[in-house]
């Protein structure tokens, strides 16, 4: 009987070994040298585009946003992208996606001219990826090598999108085990918070904070005053969406946490990183509006650990020739 357990035990053990190695040895920056060697120019090339036609609609952080979108329900795979059929109930649906997950139009034409010049080489999850850093990289912010070799998935879950994908309503502690599902840290949490250096968010996520906080009939006390006055009267326009970041907020720096020090955080969820019931997260705020340099390597290196997130390689998945429906 001992034996029998001790033998089962192994082979569980050597079955998640081998499935988190195919996981995550496959990504690498270096996949598409010989396939697609300048897929990443291709990808910036059209954003540069799509930036300089309608500069107004900030597409750089709604590609960020999608990124990260994708690899918060199961992995970075390119559900997000999927439209509703038949057989699909689509993540843009979610409630943290319906009516703010932008930019979809852009990821088509990027996969398209990717398609022109390397047919069928490179995911829709990859584009992805390597759409974030660039958006970033161009907004001010620090560059990396995208690791790439994901494939697409077939099928999108717009239950789990529900579940998982942070909100900007979420308690602290929520969005803290929101990240852990996926072995995300709180030093990941502040890190990639950071990401709302620029961007807007939408107003109806936050009227409670302006007047209704918590049912009290009281607007946020943690909001101050100065950033009230602001919010109520750009978001008196039904349907408005307010700067994340008042301070510069078409660019990527750390000046969001100097925000934060001043109790002009946009979402509750953002403010709570200054609570001073969270000592780890003080720190680390207080940390990067001190140190540019630290948050952006910081930044990286949770971008590249939330890349990592269950991807789909070798024979899992698909390469979609079309970013909104899976192949025929």
């Amino acid at each position: 009987m001992f034996l029998y357990s001790f033998s089962c035990l192994t082979v569980l053990l050597i079955l998640l070994i081998v499935f988190s190695q195919e996981s995550k040895a496959q990504l690498s920056p270096g996949y598409y040298s010989t396939t697609c060697p300048n897929v990443a120019g291709i990808i910036k090339f059209v954003l540069v585009e799509a930036m300089q036609s309608a500069p107004q609609a900030r597409i750089g952080p709604a590609l960020l946003r999608l990124h990260f979108h994708d690899c918060f329900v199961r992995g970075c795979d390119g559900s997000l992208l999927l439209d509703d059929s038949p057989s699909i109930q689509s993540e843009k649906d979610a409630i943290s996606n319906a009516q703010s997950a932008r930019g979809f139009k852009v990821v088509d034409n990027m996969k398209a001219a990717v398609e022109r010049s390397c047919p069928g080489v490179v995911s829709c999850a990859d584009i992805l990826a390597i759409a974030a850093e660039a958006a970033v990289s161009m907004g001010g912010g620090p560059s990396w090598n995208v690791q790439l070799g994901r494939r697409d998935r077939r099928i999108a879950n717009a239950t789990k999108a529900n579940m998982r994908i942070p909100r900007g309503s979420d308690s602290l502690p929520v969005i803290i085990s929101k990240f852990a599902v996926f072995g995300l840290t709180i030093t990941d949490v502040v890190a990639l918070s950071g990401a709302h250096t620029f961007g807007r968010g939408r107003c109806l996520i936050i009227r409670d904070r302006l007047y209704n906080f918590r049912g009290t009939g009281k607007p946020d006390p943690t909001l101050s005053l100065v950033r009230l006055k602001a919010l109520r009267q750009t978001c008196s326009v039904n349907g408005a969406f307010a700067n994340l970041d008042p301070i510069t907020p078409n660019r990527f720096d750390n000046q969001y946490y100097t925000g934060l020090q001043n109790n002009k955080g946009l979402f509750s969820s953002d403010q709570q990183l200054f609570s001073r019931n969270m000592a780890s997260s003080v720190a680390l705020v207080n940390r990067f509006s001190n140190n540019q340099t630290a948050f952006f390597l910081n930044f990286v290196k949770s971008m590249i650990k939330m890349g990592n997130i269950m991807p789909l390689t070798g024979n899992m998945g698909e390469i979609r020739q079309n970013c909104r429906r899976v192949n025929q």
